[in-house]
């Protein structure tokens, strides 16, 4: 049987890995040759995720087509956000919760987009529906997910489906979903050892808005002083991703989990965009978005509509 690569976006984030494993597990289980794989490094956050629940690291594979001529994607549909090769599968289905963007297919597929926090979410049911027992340790990937989507279930993005799921998952997988997700989110946003480069792009993601270029990264954090701190070396660093991807706006969002607020750090052509979706002035390339922690329901739709 021909093999068939899941995967989510690049630059993945805890969402991406867990639920490519497990919807690989699922796919397995009904009797197809799938395996997850990674189009990029994964974080602290999702490290932790891995060695706590015994799982191993997808392999990073930087074009699909060398290897596979099915794929199936998790947690993304855009095409600029997977693999530089998408066009040359066949991409069979997509399990996805953002919005639907720059994306078509030659031929028919399915197609499964929810508007709940979190791709696992979605899995969860999917496990169900298939008649499908999910391992503890599965559990675990998935109730990780959830959490880091959600911030904890703090994130407006946070459905009660998700709540839910988290509930059954975390009984499933034998731990208590606030403490462990406590340890799971602060170890994510533990960003000592990160260079500049590596910050910003962490949880990058690229947009087409309107006729503009934007890539939108967020990073979490416990203090979110020991991101400004280094604000001087992180826009040398954006400047010069501006430059080499001729990016119109680069908007770096810095999300303090304790307090759900972020500190937005933008450069480009078209900074004043930023002011115009939030109302405040950006000084020094900075402002604080009060409020604001998710980047696909407080950031992406808003900046959207001021570049239409």
């Amino acid at each position: 049987m021909e093999k068939v690569f899941i995967f989510g976006h690049k630059n993945p984030d805890t969402d991406t890995i867990c639920s490519a494993i497990a919807y690989a597990d699922l796919k397995t289980k009904l009797g197809v040759n799938a395996e997850p794989v990674r189009l990029g490094d994964i974080n602290g956050e999702t490290q932790f995720a891995l060695e706590k629940f015994n799982a191993e690291v997808p392999r990073f594979v930087a074009e699909v087509s060398k290897e596979v001529n099915e794929v199936i994607l998790v947690d993304h549909n855009e095409r600029q956000q997977s693999a530089i090769d998408i066009d040359q599968v066949r991409v069979l289905e997509v399990i996805d919760h953002h919005r639907i963007a720059n994306f078509e297919t030659a031929d028919p597929l399915y197609y499964r987009a929810e508007p709940v926090g979190c791709t696992a979410t979605i899995l969860n049911k999917m496990y169900k529906e298939n008649g499908v027992e999910i391992e503890p340790n599965i559990a675990g990937l998935m109730l990780s997910a959830i959490i880091s989507d959600s911030l904890l279930f703090k994130s407006p993005t946070c459905t009660g489906q998700d709540v839910a799921a988290a509930k059954e998952l975390a009984a499933i997988a034998g731990v208590d979903a606030a403490e462990y997700g406590l340890a799971m989110l602060k170890a994510g946003a533990d960003l000592g050892d990160k260079t500049a480069a590596e910050l910003i792009s962490l949880d990058a993601k690229e947009f087409t808005m309107g006729a503009s270029k934007v890539e939108i990264a967020q990073v979490n954090a416990v203090d979110v002083n020991d991101v400004i701190e280094r604000k001087t070396e992180i826009e040398e660093v954006i400047a010069a991703t501006i430059q080499a991807k001729e990016l119109d706006l680069f908007l770096l969002v810095v999300t303090d989990i304790l307090n759900s607020d972020s500190t937005a750090i933008a450069l480009g052509a078209e900074v004043s965009k930023v002011e115009q979706a939030y109302g405040v002035p950006l000084v020094n390339n900075m402002a604080l978005l009060k409020g604001v922690v998710s980047r696909k329901k407080q950031v992406v739709p808003v900046l959207t509509s001021v570049f239409a």
